[in-house]
């Protein structure tokens, strides 16, 4: 794989040069690209060699010169569960969803269920707008094929590799679980929203608790997902209402520990990622970015969108998604 930061007219040479790309940036920028075989999604930030960055002139490019082929399907809500019936055996398969969409929800979800989502690797992430915008503007992706815009379903490339070719799919979870009876939390349903919980074994008001004890909203949830850390954002709590609701859902009977705060997120990607990340296809959450500070930072080698939600196979929030692909 290939990263590039790219004006608007070096991009749509790359699209006539005929490589599968993921493409990332504004929509002002996706809209005047040319047909071709590529996807896009929409965000204005990312994270670059020089660091992180908002950028409103140039487009995020990765380059697939690997694949054999690749074929783009946009998949309407109602049809998320035939996701795997795309996949091209011994490849891997790319994916864009527009953040608070219809898809959105249903991915996160149900996507577990999907009948073969696990047989391949499934990368991609949540597209999104400027933050001021959030309110205001529906994200997007951009079916490179058609030429056609979407607000919502999942945007799919499937990618066929040449027999022998490795694939590694992984993510970067920075946040660690704390021990604190009082920051473990049960809940009895799954959902992006929740009212009550169990702390200690006594059910209370999250909205009301969270306010009370005056958590820090900036750190997720953590769960142990059969031995991966997976964590779930907070996106508001409305104490008068006594709602929270979350950037990706809890689930049912799942124990969540509110993460240990971070003294420099900089420096914690840094000490997981070490020394690699050159020629990897990568993504790393918003909020990692705005609580971070990540802005002109350096993360290490892997650069690549910053995004509104991150996918390996499911749903994740506050996490650096990876995939490498090496041919025989």
């Amino acid at each position: 794989m290939k990263n590039h930061l790219l004006s608007l007219s070096d991009t749509v040479a790359l699209i006539a040069a005929g490589h599968p790309l993921s493409i990332a940036g504004p929509e002002a920028l996706l809209a005047q690209l040319p047909r071709g075989t590529w996807i896009g999604g929409t965000t204005v930030y990312a994270l670059t060699e020089n660091g992180g960055a908002r950028i409103d002139d140039r487009l995020f490019v990765t380059q697939f010169p690997e694949a054999t082929g690749a074929t783009i399907r946009h998949l309407p809500t109602e049809a998320l569960d035939t996701l795997a019936q795309g996949y091209a055996p011994g490849g891997v398969s790319l994916v864009l969803i527009p953040a608070f969409s219809s898809a959105h929800s249903a991915f996160a979800m149900d996507g577990m269920g999907y009948p073969g989502l696990f047989d391949q690797p499934l990368m991609g992430w949540v597209t999104g707008v400027p933050v001021e915008e959030i309110s205001t503007t529906a994200p997007a992706v951009y079916d490179g094929a058609t030429g056609l815009r979407h607000s919502d379903g999942a945007l799919l490339m499937h990618l066929a590799l040449p027999e022998g070719s490795s694939t590694s799919l992984d993510i970067v979870n920075i946040f660690t679980q704390s021990n604190d009876p009082a920051t473990t939390f049960c809940f009895p349903r799954t959902g992006f929203t929740a009212t009550e919980v169990s702390v200690g074994g006594k059910t209370v008001n999250l909205a009301r608790y969270i306010t009370e004890k005056g958590l820090d909203t900036r750190l997720p949830l953590v769960a142990n997902y059969a031995g991966a850390l997976i964590n779930v954002s907070i996106r508001a709590v409305d104490a008068e209402k006594g709602e929270v609701s979350f950037f990706a859902p809890v689930v049912e009977g799942a124990v969540y520990h509110l993460a240990n705060p971070l003294a420099d997120y900089a420096a914690a990607f840094a000490a997981q990622i070490g020394e690699g990340g050159g020629g990897t296809h990568s993504c790393n959450c918003i909020l990692n970015y705005l609580y971070g500070d990540l802005a002109g930072q350096k993360t290490g080698k892997f650069i690549g969108p910053v995004t509104f939600g991150e996918i390996a196979y499911i749903l994740l929030n506050q996490t650096l998604v990876k995939l490498d692909i090496a041919t025989a």
